[in-house]
């Protein structure tokens, strides 16, 4: 039996009422390892996971308008990454940590590009927090790049920085 598929099972759909579950847990798995060292402990550990869970719900199942959109990432049966989009812009995307850097983050952002094209954006725009070189040059590789634009999120335990980036679509 060989380890390694001849054909790879993976693929990215709109989410579906229940993906809610995975897209939360794949996203404090993600920040836990990707954000530790700028969120630090305290704000980790006073994220409201049941309030998350509730607000991807609420996403997947009633958007708050036209535009808005939530796609996951499967490999086989699992949702192991998602994307989430607005008019014009990349409000998330996350990939659980173990199925990174194998084309799920650049099928996510294919789709939710696809995504904006079709409902009419011609530019899109995402924010990235200080210090996220991984995402910095994931997003990079893809043509973003940042404009110069800032904003300081507060998150109840300390203030973060993000820095807006952009591209054409």
């Amino acid at each position: 039996m060989s380890l390694f598929r001849e054909t790879a099972d993976v693929s990215v759909r709109p989410a579906v009422p229940g993906d809610d579950v995975a897209m939360t847990a794949i996203q404090v798995g993600a920040w836990r390892a990707d954000h530790h060292d700028v969120l630090g402990d305290d704000v980790l550990d006073a994220l409201d996971t049941v309030r998350m869970r509730e607000q991807w719900a609420a996403a997947i199942s009633s958007p708050p308008g036209p535009g808005f959109g939530v796609l996951v990432a499967c490999d086989g049966p699992d949702v192991v990454g998602f994307a989430a989009v607005a008019p014009g812009q990349l409000l998330a995307l996350e990939v659980e940590p173990r199925h990174q850097r194998v084309g799920h983050g650049s099928r996510l952002l294919a789709a939710a590009v696809d995504r904006l094209r079709r409902d009419g954006a011609s530019e899109l725009v995402t924010w990235v927090l200080d210090g996220d070189a991984g995402r910095e040059a994931f997003l990079s590789g893809a043509g973003l790049g940042p404009d110069g634009r800032t904003r300081t999120l507060a998150t109840g335990v300390r203030d973060v920085v993000e820095h807006r980036w952009v591209a054409e679509v």
